[in-house]
């Protein structure tokens, strides 16, 4: 058995990050659930980031490995910074680097990335990702919060902050890897 094999069934377990857009803006959460396996080390940790690069905000969320996920929001902000203001050409160039550096395809990590207009999900395959249905989610509850979402865009008219709440609860319902304590950001493109 491979080291870590008994850990988890697939990659990606350990978080989760919804984004969802309404209204003009766009709201992403992320849960605060760290897990070891079966062992929740940390149920606080902040998985998400607000870059600057050369003055454009952007809301960076992240689900895999801490450390290579921060390897890649350290290349993310360069990309962003090389190119101001164009985020689908960084997240793009990010996804080209990743896939094709020998060092950088080892990286797990997938991310959301989001200037407060579009969101795109950036992942080691060399995908870069825009959602058809204003909602976005990765992690191992990803799914769960993915479609909850969903449906509460479609039937309701709440607030994205409000969907994305309720569909991250729903997400800790059902995943073990995801919980309840919540980091939001709120981005809209003026």
């Amino acid at each position: 058995m491979k080291a870590g094999a008994a850990m988890s069934e697939g990659p990606w377990h350990g978080t989760t990050i919804l984004a969802v857009r309404r209204d003009g803006e766009i709201v992403v959460a992320g849960d605060g659930q760290v897990s070891l396996g079966a062992t929740v080390i940390k149920g606080t940790a902040r998985k998400l980031r607000r870059l600057a690069p050369g003055g454009s905000e952007v809301v960076a969320g992240f689900a895999g490995s801490t450390a290579d996920a921060f390897a890649l929001l350290e290349r993310l902000e360069k990309k962003l910074e090389a190119a101001p203001g164009q985020i689908q050409r960084a997240c793009v160039e990010l996804a080209k680097d990743w896939r094709t550096d020998r060092v950088l395809r080892n990286l797990e990590a997938m991310l959301i990335v989001t200037d407060g207009a579009e969101i795109y999900v950036v992942t080691g395959a060399g995908d870069v990702l825009a959602p058809e249905h204003d909602a976005a989610a990765i992690g191992s509850g990803g799914m769960f919060a993915l479609a909850a979402a969903r449906a509460l865009l479609a039937e309701t008219d709440l607030p994205a902050e409000t969907i994305a709440r309720k569909a991250m609860a729903i997400a800790a319902d059902i995943c073990v890897y995801t919980n309840t304590n919540l980091t939001v950001e709120r981005i809209s493109r003026a």
